[in-house]
């Protein structure tokens, strides 16, 4: 069994769903609803609406755009 070390964003997630109580398709369906927007838009909605620290929530919404393929201007 080989345990592969997960990178990039995604590495966030186990500890922003333990500190915030929701699963990380809860918090995409957040940023999903909010497009068109821009990046540090889409940041800083889960900053100021819910309570995210700035890297969890800049880690929830590069992976989310990188996903859907958005522009992350």
């Amino acid at each position: 069994m080989t345990t592969e070390t997960i990178k990039g964003p995604a590495s966030y997630f186990p500890s922003i769903e333990r500190k915030y109580g929701r699963p990380i398709d809860d918090w995409q369906e957040l940023v999903r609803k909010r497009y068109p927007a821009r990046h540090m838009e889409l940041v800083g909605m889960l900053k100021r609406e819910h309570g995210i620290g700035h890297g969890h929530a800049n880690a929830i919404v590069a992976y989310t755009l990188a996903e859907d393929k958005q522009p992350a201007s």
